[in-house]
Order: structure tokens, then sequence, then C-alpha cells
């Protein structure tokens, strides 16, 4: 669900995904790959400009179109990029070649991963183990959807969004809490202990190695009405609507459970109306706020050396029913914010 989320709007910020040694973190999140449209791109571009968005468009493609320029278009699928642990900041964010820039005038940027990545998934295995400096770069660069390269009083820049999907076995290093909160969401994944559905996993693994295909096809359809859902959830994410109580439901959870910063809260709402869309809604309601709190707020809690960090949906619901009271109880008293009125409100989600 957390991938699935990230699927419908690549805003949210990425999903960090941990668990013990063979419970099928990579393999998930490879398959994510699959169940995302196709995408329209400028075809000569090594950044895959979108062609309906020229605000976003990389300052070589906008140099291009302002010299008149027709901008070839085509349809491919959305890349998946693996992003290997001994990955260097050159590798990542690209270089400039400054020898060309000072002897021809000319700016000539050589692209990194995070040009490869936009508009697609950039994947991170072992996470824990990546220099902190360039997992700074990668969550920079998720959050703000925008790589600029900076050499020698030389810039340039291009779009860089993308869903960020990090695995890692906390058994090897845990990631730093600074860097924990800048993951958007998180899960802890562990092995099945039940002995009938770990004969179901060992069969499907079987089938598809005695003949891939006929196991592809026979999950095709499953995999295409998934696919369809994420489809249709992009085009309404947006039109997803939020009341003032939903707010203050976020904002008491939050501040109730000591959470540093406001970039749990923005989470819990991108993520609460991303799963609204996913269900075919264009409201957000209680059980969207809940499943987004669930994968936002575990890895954010303030944990001390024995303390155990995971939440149960039964203490959050519980926790939910006390704020709808106090809501109901200051209802009068609490005071509009500009534009709103009190009953619902429709705004995008911060880019």
């Amino acid at each position: 669900m957390a991938l699935a989320l990230n699927a419908v709007d690549m805003r949210i910020g990425g999903v960090l995904i941990r668990g013990e040694r063979g419970t099928g973190k990579s393999t998930a999140a490879r398959a994510l790959a699959a169940l995302l449209p196709e995408i329209e791109v400028i075809a000569d571009s090594p950044f895959g400009d979108d062609p309906s968005h020229p605000e976003t468009w990389s300052d070589e493609v906008r140099e291009r179109s302002e010299k008149g320029e027709k901008l070839p278009i085509e349809r491919r699928k959305i890349r998946f990029i693996d992003l290997p642990v001994s990955a260097t900041e050159d590798r990542v964010v690209g270089t400039l070649d400054i020898e060309k820039a000072i002897q021809r005038g000319e700016r000539h940027f050589d692209p990194g991963v995070l040009a490869m990545a936009n508009r697609g998934i950039l994947y991170v295995d072992e996470v824990n183990l990546l220099d902190d400096h360039v997992v700074d770069l990668l969550l920079d660069s998720a959050a703000m959807g925008v790589n600029v390269v900076e050499r020698e009083g030389i810039s340039f820049s291009h779009p860089a969004r993308f869903i960020l999907v990090g695995t890692m076995n906390p058994e090897e290093g845990d990631l730093r809490p600074q860097l924990l909160d800048r993951f958007a969401l998180s899960v802890e994944v562990h092995g099945i202990a039940e002995a009938s559905e770990r004969m179901d996993i060992l069969k499907r693994h079987i089938a598809y190695e005695e003949d891939s295909e006929r196991f592809r096809e026979k999950w095709a359809a499953e995999e295409t009405r998934l696919s369809q859902r994420i489809a249709a959830a992009r085009e309404i994410v947006d039109s997803v609507e939020y009341s003032s109580r939903d707010l203050f439901t976020i904002a008491s959870m939050t501040s109730g459970l000591h959470i540093d910063g406001h970039r749990a809260d923005l989470v819990i709402l991108k993520a609460a109306r991303a799963h609204a869309a996913l269900q075919g809604r264009t409201r957000v309601e209680n059980s969207d706020i809940l499943l987004a709190a669930r994968l936002a707020l575990p890895h954010r809690l303030k944990r001390g050396p024995f303390a155990d960090a995971q939440m149960s949906m039964t203490a959050l619901e519980e926790q939910m029913e006390q704020i709808s009271s106090e809501w109901g109880q200051g209802e009068e008293m609490s005071e509009p914010s500009e534009g709103d009125e009190q009953t619902s409100v429709k705004k995008k989600a911060n880019p």
C-alpha cells in the first residue's frame, strides 16, 4: 500500500522498507514498475521532461524551446533505476564540464542518476550502507522535485521528481533519525510464520521458475486491475477534499505523540488524499488518515534504548476517537484560516 500511494502521488516523498533477509523487499519494489502507466516524454531529452508541464522543464529543453525548436514527443514505460551502494555524489547529481565552459563558453552537463530517475522509480538497496551525504542529496531532490548543479559560477537544473524506494536490514545498522524522518513512509516487513502461507510462497516461486510466461498470464488480470486503479487515482488525487476537522485530527495526532517538526503532518495529509483517490473517493475519511498515520508515524516516534516504536491500529483508532470528541467540544472556538469555511477545503497538496 505504501508503494501504491507513492505511485498515485509522487509528491508524498518515498517509502523505506525495513526487514530481515529474504522477505521480498526488493521484489516488491521492482514489481511496482510494472503497475505504473506509460508516460509522455520529450523523446530526445535525457531528463524525461514532461511535455505538458513546461514550468518543470530542464534548462536544456527550455533553451531549445525558446529557440523555436520542435520538441518530439513519445510514450514510454516508467523507468526503474537501481542506485548502487558505491555511488558517488557526481554519479548521483551529474557533472558540469568546466573545461568546455571555460575554453568554448559552452555549458555541457553530463546527466547523473537523478536525471535518469525523473518521473520514474529510484531504488536504493541497503540504503543504510549508503554514504549519509549521498542519502541527503537523494532526499533533498525527492522533496524539492528539482536537481541543481553548480560549479565555478555555472549552474544547470533539471526536474528530479521520482518515487524513492529504499530497503534495508536493520541488523546491518540503522539510519540516523534525521534521515529516517526524511523518508515519507516506512514499512516493517517480517517473514511469514504460518506454515500454509509459507507453502503458498513455495508453490508460486516454483510455478514461476517452471514457466514464467504462464505465471505472468495467470496474474495479468489482477495486475491490470491494480494498474488501472492507480492510473484513475492519479487523475483525481488533486481534487480530493479535506476538512478543517481532518487537519485538526492530523495535527492533534502528531502533537500528542510528540513528533518533531511538521513533515509528518504534511505526509499524512498527502498519503490520506492518495488513499482516498485509490479508493475512488474525492473526500478524505478517518480511515484514510488512520492508514496514512500508520505508515508515516512509527519511524518518527522517539525511542529509548529499550523501547519499541511499533504502533497498533487499535491505539491509533482510540486516539482518533479522543481527538474527535475534543473537536466537538472546541469547534465553536476554532478560528477559520483564510479561505476556509470550516466545512470542506479543496486544495492541492504542496508540490
